[in-house]
């Protein structure tokens, strides 16, 4: 290994192999992130993008690819003696991925790139392929470690239930053992997210306070103004508690709950969000309908703009009862959190997009100013993952004057005074597979576990016939303030 002038691991030499390399995700994220680290010398020189494609001529292909650099990455400046460089290092492989043909193909360009050195093999495509994919590479002896590492990238979502979760990680698992498999959830790989670790285990005025005996609930919420643009067909299977808490919030949830790991490495840390996990209390039905929320966008005005209800969505029945905002209250039964709720939403078409994890702290036990005064309001601590990342505490302080009433003082602080400093997620994540850093990646049980404690969730919702309905462009969600009545402040809403 050699580092760059960031300090930072320059990956060995690889083979990034991308199934699905004509797609939207390569387009829009992949490419982007992987010409940024090969400016950034994260990507080594003799490394090689090989992209695997269907129904094009190669030249076809690296004109989408440029072109789309210019649509969403103008920023990273493909002029023509840049762009010479990049196409340089890569090849395309044309062929259908349930073809055996397309990876006999595949292992002889991995073969005229000088042999089969250092792998990762990017599934850009969805689930449904993964299996074939796996099965695939086997057959062609693209699996075996002996000339270098093999390593699998699969993409959200890991399965749609417990058991199909499960089917998954076993035929996965029949091809690649577990630490060659990375199941990126680019949410893990967002600059703010990974800072919650820092701010907890590398300042020593957090601990005393991150516990029962000091907070009065954590939100951890993602708020979109946007609807479910293209994806009817995938939305109406999944619904907001499968698309984003399953998956995102409750992997956040676990890194602001966990215990210090023994060290800072894959398997420490995600033995630490396992116990999280593991303890989180189950549901039963009449929890269920204590314990989470379900609504579903009507029309309304979104920035300045009239919206259409879910149901009048291109391809959504018009009778759908899939929820487009989602809430659970979880209980984590531990010493530390025992009692503590954590409540995780997150909704479509609300009036802002923000993500956040919101510490709010128990109230001061009695008002020890004059009888006049305010009430000081309950600290909070809030994270902010996206936009512009950073953190904000909320403290109480003299208003000024002859009397002693306060007022709230905000303190802000964001991650990066630029926000080019900021790497993107796909760039973290990428670089940490090509380092072979799995920290920030789903392991196999924790998958399972998390689909086991929502399965009671997605059973009672099953038949439902009806859902609240909320107003685009709003918070009118009652069924959210009631589930959050008896917390302090009750339902954050990001400002």
């Amino acid at each position: 290994m050699v580092t760059t002038e960031q300090n930072l691991e320059t990956a060995d030499p690889t083979n990034i192999v991308i199934f699905g390399a004509a797609g939207d995700l390569t387009k829009r994220k992949l490419i982007p992130s992987l010409v940024r680290m090969i400016k950034s010398g994260l990507v080594h020189s003799d490394s090689r993008i090989i992209g695997v494609v269907n129904n094009r001529t190669e030249e076809v292909w690296f004109n989408l690819i440029r072109e789309s650099l210019g649509e969403f990455s103008p920023e990273v400046g493909m002029d023509e003696e840049k762009w010479a460089v990049f196409s340089s290092r890569m090849k395309m492989v044309p062929g259908d991925l349930g073809s055996e043909d397309t990876y006999t193909r595949l292992a002889e360009a991995l073969e005229s790139l000088g042999g089969r050195k250092n792998a990762m093999f990017y599934c850009a495509v969805p689930p449904e392929w993964y299996g074939k994919i796996a099965t695939g590479l086997e057959n062609s002896g693209l699996v075996s470690e002996e000339e270098g590492y093999r390593r699998l990238v699969i993409e959200k979502p890991f399965g749609m239930d417990l058991e199909t979760a499960h089917a998954l990680n076993i035929e996965l698992q029949s091809v690649f053992n577990e630490k060659q498999i990375y199941r990126i959830d680019h949410y893990l790989g967002k600059e703010s997210v990974q800072n919650l670790l820092v701010y907890r285990f590398a300042n020593s005025i957090m601990e005393p306070l991150w516990n029962r005996n000091y907070i009065d609930h954590i939100q951890i919420s993602v708020s979109e103004t946007l609807g479910i643009e293209y994806r009817a067909k995938y939305y109406e299977h999944s619904g907001a508690l499968r698309d984003m808490i399953q998956s995102h919030l409750m992997q956040v949830m676990t890194l602001v709950a966990m215990e210090p790991p023994v060290e800072f490495t894959a398997d420490a840390v995600r033995d630490e969000k396992m116990k999280v996990l593991r303890a989180v209390r189950r549901f039963n039905p009449e929890t269920v309908k204590k314990q989470t929320v379900a609504a579903q966008y009507a029309s309304g005005v979104v920035n300045d703009e009239h919206v259409s209800a879910y149901v009048a969505e291109e391809g959504v029945s018009p009778d759908s009862a899939t929820e487009t905002f989602a809430a659970v209250r979880f209980y984590i039964d531990n010493w530390r959190w025992q009692g503590v709720p954590f409540i995780l939403w997150t909704g479509k078409r609300l009036p802002k997009k923000v993500s956040e994890v919101m510490i709010r702290f128990r109230k001061p036990p009695f008002n020890l100013f004059d009888s006049h005064a305010s009430i000081p309001a309950a600290n909070a601590l809030v994270f902010r993952l996206q936009p512009e990342g950073g953190v904000v505490l909320r403290l109480n302080a003299k208003k000024p004057g002859l009397t002693t009433d306060n007022e709230e003082m905000v303190m802000r602080a964001p991650y990066a005074d630029d926000a080019s400093e900021v790497a993107d997620a796909y760039e973290v994540l990428m670089h940490d597979v090509l380092t072979g850093d799995g920290t920030l990646f789903s392991r196999s049980d924790e998958v399972e576990e998390s689909w086991s404690i929502v399965e009671p969730i997605l059973e009672a919702w099953k038949d439902r016939f009806s859902i609240e309905r909320y107003r685009a462009g709003t918070w009118d969600i009652e069924a959210m303030d009631e589930l959050s009545q008896d917390c302090t402040c009750g339902w954050h809403k990001p400002t």
